[in-house]
């Protein structure tokens, strides 16, 4: 069983994924061995879901903005500012409404079994400390490849500039772009405090972070090895999303020892911040559908 993900092996994903491969060959008796190939191995985002459709690569995690370019539901995750705090996304992804969406993934070659969490992603530039919108004005800033995070950054003012994760750092350090929005383990793990002075916390997105299977694969297993995986993957998310808490925390305060300068938002800040991104969820919610938002909207009230 091969696993595939961009994250660095030190990152809490692919610690998640090591996890699960530790569980299922246990459960297993050996008789399924799992290989996880971390950084980026068999390439980015996008072409490991297209090898999870194929068949070729058998399982991974990544952040729904990317997910939504194969089912578009799964924008509403990554609508800026949704979640306030981790115990309130775990509740509304673990029930009804996470689940529902779950059920989208199929059509499209995968199978998701529960979400892990990439985290709370903070900007980060090479140019000033960000503490309002004027700050922001200008800054070209590297997203994800997803429509809704593009156009987050471009209603904050900044000059968005989509591309893969694995192209990142080079970006950063040759000043293609003047920064990034990533949780702060990735900030860290990837190095880029070494191309990056300052570091805002927004938490503008919280990032959950599926884990799934290639259908393929997945219809080609025994009740037996399917009930082995589902029960490994639950035990895989707790350890993970335990991971990624302390990794986000011990994260900051490195950066912080690292020559980093750390900006913590006001309440207010956050606010004006808020108030400016609200076109996003005007523009998405129809897509989305405006019934699964007011859901969702309700449970996390």
């Amino acid at each position: 069983m091969k696993l595939a993900t961009v994250s660095p092996k030190e990152r809490s994903l692919t610690q998640g994924l090591y996890k699960f491969g530790e569980i299922v060959e246990k459960e297993s008796g050996g008789s399924i061995k799992v290989e996880v190939y971390p950084d980026g191995q068999l390439g980015g985002d996008i072409q490991t879901f297209e090898g999870m459709k194929m068949g070729t690569i058998h399982g991974s995690t990544m952040s729904t903005g990317l997910i939504a370019s194969f089912a578009k539901r799964f924008n509403v995750f990554d609508l800026p500012f949704l979640f306030k705090d981790e115990a309130t996304a775990y509740k509304v992804l673990d029930g009804p409404l996470g689940k529902e969406l779950l059920n989208d993934l199929p059509s499209t070659g995968v199978i998701g079994l529960n979400y892990w969490e990439n985290g709370f992603r903070h900007l980060t530039n090479s140019r000033r400390e960000v503490k309002s919108l004027d700050d922001i004005k200008g800054l070209k800033i590297r997203t994800l490849e997803n429509q809704l995070h593009i156009d987050l950054w471009k209603e904050l003012g900044a000059t968005p500039t989509p591309m893969a994760f694995t192209e990142l750092f080079t970006a950063l350090e040759q000043k293609v772009v003047d920064g990034q929005e990533n949780p702060a383990g990735n900030v860290k793990v990837s190095k880029f405090y070494e191309v990056q002075k300052y570091m805002t916390l927004t938490g503008h997105v919280y990032n959950a972070s599926p884990f799934m299977i290639s259908k393929k694969f997945w219809d080609s297993l025994s009740d037996k090895e399917r009930e082995i995986m589902t029960k490994a993957a639950e035990e895989a998310k707790d350890f993970q999303r335990k991971a990624n808490q302390k990794e986000g925390s011990d994260a900051t305060e490195y950066l912080r020892q690292n020559g980093m300068k750390v900006t913590e938002l006001t309440a207010e800040q956050k606010k004006q911040f808020f108030d400016k991104v609200q076109p996003v969820y005007k523009k998405f919610a129809p897509t989305i559908g405006e019934d699964y938002v007011n859901k969702l909207y309700e449970a996390v009230r």
